[in-house]
């Protein structure tokens, strides 16, 4: 069982920055990736940013450039750090972490959710 404890959201205004956290804690060992998504009001639950063990980093075209995904893995923690925010950035931001099922494929856990508001 992992836990994942997410902290850091908040109201900023539009061209502001913003970092987030992810706190995880349980059977670490089992965890190969993790990342953030976010979903907006209306909207699918869309993948912002993952990182894999072995070190690759993936984003979703809306964020590159502005968005970095980070890892201490000392304090199994997990990190976005949003610069240049949009109002169209605003949404909850979900901490997912992912390891692989003994039945083949691979199984996730998630955070509770942190509301992050970018106003205009």
């Amino acid at each position: 069982q992992v836990q994942l404890v997410e902290s850091g959201g908040g109201l900023v205004q539009a061209g502001g920055s913003l970092r987030i956290s992810c706190a995880a804690s349980g059977s670490i060992f089992s965890i190969n990736a993790m990342g953030w998504y976010r979903q907006a009001p209306g909207k699918q639950r869309e993948l912002v940013a993952s990182s894999t063990n072995s070190g690759r980093s993936n984003y979703a075209d809306s964020v590159k450039g502005r968005f970095t995904i980070s890892r201490d893995n000392a304090k199994n923690t997990v990190y976005l750090q949003m610069n240049s925010l949009k109002p169209e950035d605003t949404a909850v931001y979900y901490c997912n972490a992912r390891r692989p099922s003994w039945i083949g494929g691979t199984y996730d856990y998630w955070g509770q959710g942190t509301q992050v508001t970018v106003s205009s």
